[in-house]
């Protein structure tokens, strides 16, 4: 399975400059060849491909003294440009014709010098290297620092270099790794999501929600408060810029700290996990907003998933419809309603449940038996 390892780039002022001018050559090439093809749709002639399109805005408009400076970065770059313009149209025809799933995907937009976020990538075929000093090589960039926090388990297939709205720089490499099935656990566990806690375990464990955002909107309302002060255009102005998204970035740091220790534990401990299907992007439209988007459902479940397929363990999603609060776990009689200011509740059986622990255990039942299903009625080992 491909992987990806970033890690922290601290290149040098004259390093910078460079990724600089090829952030830049590269956005201007992703426009120039997205503009083609807008002129040739309105003008209603064929789509262009992408061979004719790299020969238009890369080749010929190097020879161009309006474009003559494209030639001072890797070519790699330049292509890799064109690369995404070509997925965003492939995405863009898939979500239109009902291939892709999930949300609809619009089509591919130009790119602004004032994006928050600048990416270039560069594959094998630009023969960047880490050197035997633990540098990176970029071509047309130089040897860059890198603080290596773990090493890499293979040759990586392509590098990423991103500097991010606080101005930090990374590297993302993508390596292909072979699973490492991790000893068989006894335990399985059903986990139910949720705003006060931010997971209850069906073993009866809670884990305190973190609220990162939350905890620090005090400084963030502050620093935004000095921005709008500021006057635009100005050098004070993007420094205010800086400094909130420094803030915005430590929070985005942390929580995703949290989310790699909690499902690394929860993977190392159980055979099987098994999580309720949340309707994200619905919830982010309510008045909870501002909770969910702090909680950070998707990106901990897409973490779960992952390290379960590299691991060897069983990751499943059960029915976003599945009445897991107010099924009963003793008889399964279902409750008429449930109101989320419903903590606790006394089922007709006399059982009385708490209503997260409860759903974490229905999950964990209903888990099991979509595993039982999909193996033919085999009981699992651990049921």
């Amino acid at each position: 399975m491909q992987l990806r390892y970033q890690f922290r780039l601290y290149p040098t002022p004259g390093q910078q400059e460079s990724l600089a001018r090829a952030f830049g050559c590269a956005r201007v090439v992703f426009n120039d060849a997205l503009r083609v093809r807008q002129q040739a749709h309105a003008a209603g002639l064929p789509y262009v491909s992408d061979g004719d399109l790299s020969k238009q805005v890369i080749t010929q408009a190097k020879k161009t003294p309006e474009r003559a400076w494209l030639g001072e970065v890797s070519a790699v770059v330049l292509q890799q440009a064109l690369a995404d313009l070509s997925t965003a149209y492939r995405n863009f025809f898939a979500s239109v014709s009902g291939k892709r799933k999930g949300r609809k995907v619009s089509l591919p937009r130009f790119r602004s010098r004032k994006d928050r976020r600048q990416v270039i990538r560069f594959t094998r075929n630009a023969r960047f290297t880490v050197t035997a000093g633990g540098r990176l090589r970029l071509p047309k960039i130089g040897d860059v620092r890198v603080r290596w926090s773990r090493d890499l388990p293979s040759e990586p297939s392509s590098v990423t270099v991103i500097k991010d709205a606080a101005g930090r720089y990374f590297a993302s490499f993508v390596v292909e790794t072979a699973g490492e099935p991790l000893p068989e656990a006894a335990a399985e566990v059903g986990i139910d999501l949720g705003l006060t806690h931010f997971a209850v375990l069906s073993d009866g464990r809670k884990i305190s929600s973190p609220r990162f955002l939350r905890r620090a909107e005090r400084r963030l309302r502050k620093a935004q408060e000095a921005l709008s002060r500021k006057q635009k255009g100005s050098a004070n102005r993007r420094k205010a810029v800086v400094k909130v998204a420094r803030l915005h970035a430590r929070v985005a740091d942390a929580r995703r700290d949290h989310h790699h220790k909690l499902s690394t534990r929860l993977i190392r401990d159980n055979q099987a996990v098994y999580v309720e299907d949340l309707a994200v992007n619905g919830l982010a439209r309510t008045r909870l907003a501002k909770s969910v988007h702090d909680a950070g459902w998707s990106t901990f479940v897409g973490m779960l998933e992952y390290k379960a397929k590299r691991y060897g363990r069983t990751f499943a999603k059960v029915d976003r419809w599945f009445p897991s609060s107010k099924l009963c776990a003793a008889c399964g009689a279902v409750a008429e309603s449930m109101p989320l200011s419903v903590r606790a509740w006394a089922c007709p059986c006399g059982t009385v449940h708490d209503r997260d622990i409860n759903a974490a255990n229905n999950i964990l039942a209903a888990g099991r038996a979509e595993r039982q299903n999909a193996c033919g009625g085999t009981a699992s080992p651990a049921a």
